[in-house]
């Protein structure tokens, strides 16, 4: 279908609630998103493409046709989307890169030796299942919890292949495995100590631990004294796994903390899991394009992600910002789980302090996984396709023109690479010519004295730019193009534009187009970066500028000293006030005897002073 068949195809749909399903020119499913109103949602796809984020008009410009399904409900729309996405997995949705949330405890009991391993999900497959758990990490700890309180082995080594092969590994000697590679080892032992773990796992600690500890004391009656220390150790270590078992398992989560943190190159979806009080476990997801839709829409479809299917959920839920679709979420994971589940956005107090921990533990996520390079790559990749440039920019020069006045009409040229500073290639422009202030004029006499000597092979101006960014309105930029084009160039132009507070608000085009960067913090930081730094680099120019010319009236006033003697006396003595201390012989030392005297005499019978 044509643009214009998309669009009047979304204007006919009904405003209903419901699903639309995206699709290329292969049929494939590239995104899938509900609506409370399936006309004014899609319609919006196809409606003032330059307001769109980068991802969306992306999105947008693989659509070859799509489908909808009419809901009686937000909740049913909400149901159908999350199952539509599971199926289809499409590129352009939300989705977490692995499922990390609460795994499984598999036990393969068809093996004659039955190893413990973690599952993401229960299969068929005739092993048994234990949990789920609170997360990959805290679950792996029970295991190891488990093979080091019963003495099992935590090695590679296949059982019965590799019994009788080669001597016992560390463990064995460090008194963590009964050492079943042995081949003098009862290998009965094994069964039974696999039998209690399954038993531990169920959450029978207080009768498996009681049948070590009436073995333990039958040792000691038998005088078995290092067999009834091992059993002691053993009960011990079965105490510490009941207490740690009941803290993770998810069915006692009795809250969730979730955090969010957008990257410049990656974000990260933080979950922390809190059971009476205490953390127990804390799950996390790496995102490695950063999103650039509405923060809550991300944490909405993450949130839906992460917890749809859960057969345990917590209590409540604590949230970074507020969901729209809030209250068929709430709905869908009550009765996921046959009771009430909170969603909470708090703002203020203790439960906000839990918010900017689990903000705080994305963020330190992201920066572990992402370089400073990605981070830059990233960020001009992104600020490339914003502008609509062939590829990202390599080099940014910025323009601003700065005056006080008539005079001292000055431009600064500042130069960023990669996003980067590259102070070597800045450069200063003195205006000449102009009547007075004229911003429009002094940009172009800029631009025009800059790409000359580019043209003429000049090798301080000889890079050529990727982009140009001006600082100011639609109509510098405009006079930028008309400069450039005046030399037979065509670089991209665009206008920097700042709030009422002074403040970077967004890029303009030559022909007037707005392109928002506030919504991107990464580009956002960036080009309010380019123009204080165009503009600071400007000021100071024009405050120098200023200095000279009112030091250099002061010494005007001094017979014989004219320009060439002023400029000698200012680089060696940099001020006034520094020239006025200098003794005799100081000042013959970089002019004229007789310059020298008249400047002396000059400042000292200004005090009253007799040379």
């Amino acid at each position: 279908m044509t643009f214009e068949e998309l669009k009047e195809k979304a204007h006919a749909l009904p405003l209903k609630p419901g699903v639309y399903i995206m699709q290329d020119a292969k049929s494939t499913v590239i995104y899938v998103g509900k609506a409370k109103a399936l006309k004014n949602r899609v319609s919006q796809y196809f409606a003032n493409l330059a307001s769109h984020t980068e991802k969306t008009r992306a999105m947008v410009s693989q659509i070859d046709h799509f489908d909808v399904i009419v809901a009686d409900s937000e909740f049913e729309a909400l149901v159908l989307e999350s199952a539509l996405i599971k199926r289809h997995q499409p590129h352009y949705n939300i989705l977490l890169k692995d499922d990390k949330g609460y795994p499984y405890i598999r036990l393969d009991v068809k093996s004659p030796y039955p190893r413990f391993s973690l599952a993401a999900k229960a299969e068929e497959d005739g092993a048994r299942y234990f949990g789920p758990y609170g997360s990959r990490g805290a679950s792996q700890a029970i295991i190891d919890a488990l093979l080091a309180a019963l003495r099992l082995p935590a090695c590679s080594r296949v059982f019965p292949r590799d019994i009788g092969k080669g001597r016992p590994c560390l463990n064995y000697h460090m008194g963590r495995c009964d050492g079943y590679c042995r081949k003098e080892m009862d290998q009965s032992r094994y069964g039974e100590a696999i039998e209690q773990a399954v038993r531990l796992l169920e959450g029978k600690f207080q009768e498996v631990g009681d049948e070590i500890k009436a073995e333990m004391e039958q040792a000691a009656e038998e005088l078995r004294f290092e067999r009834a220390a091992q059993l002691r150790d053993r009960y011990r270590a079965i105490e510490l796994l009941g207490k740690r078992q009941k803290v993770v398992a998810a069915s006692l989560a009795d809250t969730d903390v979730v955090g969010f943190h957008r990257g410049e190159a990656k974000s990260c979806f933080v979950v922390l899991h809190y059971v009476e009080g205490e953390l127990a476990a804390k799950d996390w997801n790496l995102l490695e394009t950063p999103m650039e839709e509405d923060t809550g829409d991300i944490v909405s479809a993450l949130v839906r992600e992460f917890y749809g299917g859960r057969g345990n959920l917590p209590k409540q839920i604590l949230l970074p910002c507020e969901l729209e679709d809030e209250v068929p979420i709430t709905r869908l994971l009550s009765e996921q789980v046959g009771r009430r589940v909170n969603l909470i956005t708090p703002q203020r107090g203790a439960k906000m302090d839990l918010i900017r921990l689990a903000d705080k533990n994305a963020v330190e996520e992201v920066v572990r996984a992402t370089t400073r390079e990605e981070r830059q790559s990233k960020r001009m990749e992104l600020l490339g396709k914003l502008l609509d440039l062939p590829e990202p920019p390599g080099r940014i020069e910025a323009y601003d023109i700065s005056n006080t006045g008539h005079d001292d009409i000055v431009a600064s040229m500042t130069v960023f690479v990669d996003g980067k500073p590259l102070k070597r290639d800045y450069r200063h422009f003195k205006l000449k010519g102009l009547d007075g202030p004229d911003d429009y004029a002094s940009m172009e006499q800029v631009l025009t004295r800059r790409f000359r000597r580019y043209l003429d092979g000049d090798e301080k101006f000889d890079q050529r730019p990727d982009v140009l960014f001006i600082d100011g309105g639609v109509t510098h930029a405009r006079t930028a193009v008309q400069a450039l084009t005046a030399l037979g160039l065509s670089i991209s132009v665009f206008g920097m534009v700042k709030d009422d507070r002074h403040r970077t608000r967004a890029l303009v085009t030559p022909e007037g187009g707005e392109i928002g960067i506030q919504g991107n913090p990464a580009l956002f930081s960036l080009v309010g970066q380019i123009q204080e730094e165009t503009h600071r680099f400007a000021i100071e120019f024009n405050r120098l500028q200023r200095t000279k010319r009112v030091q250099g009236s002061t010494l005007d006033q001094i017979p014989g000293v004219g320009e060439k003697r002023r400029g000698e006396l200012l680089r060696r003595f940099k001020s006034i006030k520094n020239i006025r201390a200098a003794s005799l012989e100081e000042l013959e030392a970089v002019v004229p005897k007789n310059t020298a005297q008249a400047v002396y005499d000059f400042f000292h019978q200004e005090k009253g002073e007799v040379p």
